[in-house]
């Protein structure tokens, strides 16, 4: 890599950090060429040269900021034996992305989609790098329990991560009820957990009663 390309790809990232650090301390009200610069450290006019507008270069920085986040637990993801586990471990994801502004910084690019047409599609594909996650984890840990082939991993993986974003949104209003909603999904998790531990005859009537509901 040239001296020249590898000062460029650093402008390029501190412009993607200080869109996301921008988002997250003022809002998407408050973003703007000037402010997202400002926070980079770098010259205005650099905003344009790298990503043509403002738009795209907060649809890159979505994309980006998903990357990161998603590399960050790809690995505690991966250690997840069961769904108790993974409610319990998506929890501490969501403990540790609020503390970190996260959680503030999805709100603002959620709220920013209704006027930026290009951060719908670049939100939901950031959300859909957490589904895919979820997706394997889920196709791993049903294998071996009651609900093998009675479940779509796929939708199920969607289902939670739309749990999850709207307790996050939820919790900007009402940070106790929740809470609330963290403890039922955890609770689904432990019921789970006790249908694993029902012996083979039990768990054969448990799938030819799930068959029959799901026809």
């Amino acid at each position: 890599m040239s001296p020249q390309t590898a000062k460029s790809l650093e402008t390029k990232t501190k412009l993607l950090q200080g869109a996301l650090r921008t988002l997250t301390e003022q809002g998407i009200a408050g973003t703007s060429a000037r402010t997202v610069a400002a926070a980079a450290g770098v010259n205005q006019a650099l905003v344009f040269y790298h990503f043509g507008s403002v738009d795209e270069l907060l649809a890159a920085a979505c994309r980006y900021g998903a990357e990161q986040a998603v590399a960050r637990y790809r690995s505690r993801l991966a250690a997840v034996t069961s769904l108790t586990d993974l409610l319990a471990t998506g929890r501490a994801i969501h403990e540790q992305e609020r503390a970190g502004g996260q959680v503030a910084l999805l709100g603002q690019l959620l709220a920013g989609a209704q006027t930026h047409a290009v951060l719908g599609p670049a939100t939901a594909a950031g959300l859909d790098l957490w589904i895919t996650e979820i997706e394997a984890v889920l196709t791993r840990v049903l294998a071996a329990t009651p609900l093998a082939g009675l479940t779509d991993p796929a939708g199920l993986a969607r289902a939670v991560a739309a749990s999850f974003v709207g307790i996050e949104l939820y919790e900007g209003v009402d940070d106790r009820g929740a809470q609330a909603a963290l403890d039922a999904l955890e609770q689904l998790g432990a019921l789970m957990a006790a249908l694993d531990e029902l012996g083979p005859v039990a768990q054969r009537a448990v799938r030819h009663h799930l068959r029959r509901a799901g026809r």
